[in-house]
């Protein structure tokens, strides 16, 4: 249980914290590439501008998480709560986001190109200029 932390730019690059408790920490800049963080809680965490490339966040719980301008390329985000998160600007070229929860999210400016959406939930989610799978940009 490390609910709170302050590891702003901690270079934690393939980290093991599947499960931990980082509720309300701050990760501002943190490089947790090819981290291993499934079913880790992070509720409210603050993870602005974090290299997350390869990150496994598989079931994991971001939501109201502050992930603004992180890098998740091609990050397992598959199952993840990312309620009321905040992901503007940021990276999920990529990225697996089956069965996802962003409702109320918002992801403006944010990269979904080739980013796996299948059954992702997307209830009042913020999407302007969002680039979508596809490549087109979302008004």
């Amino acid at each position: 249980n490390i609910n709170g932390a302050k590891l702003t730019n901690a270079n934690l690059t393939c980290v093991n914290l599947e499960e931990a408790n980082l509720n309300h920490s701050r990760l501002i800049g943190a490089d947790l590439t090819d981290a291993h963080l499934s079913c880790a809680h992070l509720v409210g965490a603050d993870i602005f501008g974090a290299e997350l490339s390869g990150a496994d966040l598989s079931g994991a719980d971001l939501s109201r998480s502050n992930l603004t301008e992180a890098n998740l390329y091609g990050a397992d985000l598959s199952g993840t709560d990312l309620t009321d998160a905040k992901l503007l600007g940021a990276n999920l070229y990529g990225a697996n986001l089956k069965g996802a929860n962003l409702n109320g999210s918002d992801l403006t400016d944010a990269v979904l190109h080739k980013a796996i959406l299948t059954d992702a939930k997307f209830v009042e989610t913020i999407m302007t200029r969002t680039t979508m799978p596809d490549g087109t940009i979302h008004d």
